[in-house]
């Protein structure tokens, strides 16, 4: 489902909507899927270049994602559909963002059309930002090298950041936090994020076995090419403005049906009707795999033991950076 309009920030899906307040401003451009360390490095240049300057800033990224549009058959999974991104957009404190379609025809605009007609003729911009990796236009050709030199022959300014490294020094990215998450690895995909992963979708009809069990949960369809690995998480979700603790688990169920993947949601202490409500579920802790047990008792003997740990890995939780608290509890106030 859509995310509710955010104030103050513009998400504009179509070049004709571009308004008036948002040109002559700054653009960071890249796919940003994710919004993670490296990304928001990007976006903090862009931020500053606009404080400094005075103007408005704004992200111009791509729908479908472009690797997704070459090769149909195998889309990349989104971190970060583009609702989920506009969110993490807005709280990183930019005034909006344009999802141009990445279309064939747009695929075939040569980088020297994309900087003079888009960026210039259309958006006014007055500075560009964008990170070391990457390309635009025709067949890539428009490098961070092209770009530099388009904005020295156009008298417009251009920024390009460098690879965000983590701790260890190796570079963020959405390839290693996509890796990450299908390791089981979620304390890294986390980290690097630098906030707490999270999915947004509608509550689902189940067959209520988990209601038999003593468990009843809310049951949430991800994405056909979700690489989340099957196990237990210590979750928190935020349903009707209010955050809970919880368990969960995506898999397959292998005890009962080993049906298709679904992430089975059971929220602590609370009693009401979820079905049709949207859920944000921020996957704080991998606690185990999934695994097939003997009887229905013995799952529910483990559930127990799952629903303890969970609850200790959440008491002490503290968000990892501004954004992380900004989502987890649901507030407007942009983050440095």
């Amino acid at each position: 489902m859509p995310l509710a309009p955010l104030p103050g920030f513009q998400r504009i899906k179509c070049m004709a909507d571009f308004p008036a307040t948002l040109q002559h401003g700054v653009v960071a451009i890249g796919n940003f899927d994710g919004v993670h360390r490296g990304h928001r490095a990007v976006l903090g240049a862009a931020l500053r270049m606009g404080k400094e300057k005075g103007l408005p800033v704004f992200a111009l990224t791509f729908e479908p994602h472009p690797r997704s549009f070459f090769n149909p058959a195998a889309p990349v999974f989104r971190l970060t559909p583009a609702g989920q991104k506009a969110k993490v957009l807005h709280l990183c404190g930019l005034d909006g963002v344009l999802e141009l379609a990445f279309t064939r025809e747009f695929s075939s605009i040569e980088a020297d059309a994309f900087v003079k007609d888009i960026l210039l003729s259309q958006l006014k911009i007055q500075a560009a930002v964008t990170g070391y990796d990457f390309h635009f236009g025709k067949a890539r050709g428009g490098t961070p090298e092209f770009l530099m030199q388009s904005g020295r022959t156009h008298a417009f300014d251009v920024e390009i950041v460098g690879r965000e490294e983590d701790e260890g020094h190796q570079v963020v990215s959405s390839s290693r936090i996509r890796d990450r998450l299908a390791a089981g690895d979620v304390t890294e995909a986390n980290a690097l994020l630098g906030y707490r992963w999270f999915v947004e979708t509608e509550v689902r009809h189940g067959d209520k076995r988990g209601r038999d069990l003593g468990y009843p949960t809310a049951n949430l369809r991800l994405a056909d090419n979700c690489p989340l690995k099957h196990g237990i998480y210590a979750v928190k979700v935020r349903v009707d403005g209010t955050l809970h603790d919880g368990v969960a688990s995506f898999g397959r169920r292998p005890t009962f049906d080993n049906g298709a993947p679904l992430l089975e949601v059971f929220l602590f202490d609370f009693s009401g009707d979820l079905y049709g409500k949207t859920l944000t579920v921020h996957i704080v802790t991998f606690l185990r795999s999934e695994g097939k047990f003997d009887s229905a008792q013995a799952l529910v003997a483990q559930m127990d033991r799952d629903s303890l740990e969970a609850r200790a890995a959440l008491g002490d939780l503290r968000p990892l950076s501004d954004l992380d608290h900004a989502l987890l509890f649901d507030e407007e106030a942009v983050c440095p």
